[in-house]
């Protein structure tokens, strides 16, 4: 009787051990270093909610503001000019008239990852900038823009839209837009659009009507 409550308690003290999440020598699951996946909703053709593969990725994880908490609302627009957009003064209905204008909203998390991406990204643009060689309104040639997220790991399947001194792109997690001319250069992190401009990309605000 005594040897079958020994062998009883030692499978009881080996379950507990399992269920810690130690590993073998003592050694404890190091937390992920991978950026948050954006949202994931059911895939269909052109939709912002598509999962995308990820660059402008930086080095290490960055860290999260301990006092940061998330926002229920969505990021204030902006434009393909990549400007925010005034709102006016509220207007009836505004929010259902332009909710396909809206953005996901984004945690602290993906906050922090998006902002040591647009680091990265405008880095590579300020090199762009600083070849100098602008033309018309002081915008540089759409291939050498592209060039430069291209560095990053940044193309087409990540959503990349230039035009006139714009640029966006999502990163897999957020998207990152803004201008690059001779004159200025901006990065903004946000959501993307729940219905973008048609033919661009995720990270466009789409400039129609319904």
């Amino acid at each position: 009787m005594l040897i079958g409550r020994s062998v009883t308690a030692a499978a009881l003290l080996a379950l507990t051990t399992a269920a810690c999440g130690t590993q073998p020598g003592g050694e404890r699951t190091a937390p992920s270093q991978s950026p948050p996946p954006s949202a994931g909703a059911q895939p269909s053709s052109g939709s912002s909610a598509e999962a995308r593969p990820a660059c402008a990725q930086p080095a290490e994880a960055p860290a999260v503001p301990p006092s940061a908490t998330a926002s229920a609302s969505a990021s204030p627009p902006a434009g393909p000019d990549g400007r925010p957009e005034q709102h006016g003064d509220g207007a009836p209905h505004y929010a259902e008239n332009h909710a396909y204008r809206m953005q996901a909203s984004l945690t602290p998390e993906k906050r922090a990852w998006g902002a040591a991406s647009a680091k990265l990204v405008r880095a590579e643009l300020e090199k762009v900038r600083e070849a100098g060689g602008a033309g018309a309104y002081g915008a540089f040639p759409e291939e050498r823009v592209a060039a430069a997220l291209a560095r990053l790991g940044c193309g087409e399947e990540h959503g990349v839209h230039i035009s006139d001194g714009f640029y966006s792109l999502h990163t897999g997690t957020v998207c990152v837009s803004g201008r690059v001319t001779r004159d200025e250069l901006t990065t903004g992190v946000h959501g993307a659009y729940a219905e973008p401009q048609p033919g661009t990309g995720p990270c466009v605000e789409n400039r129609g009507g319904h």
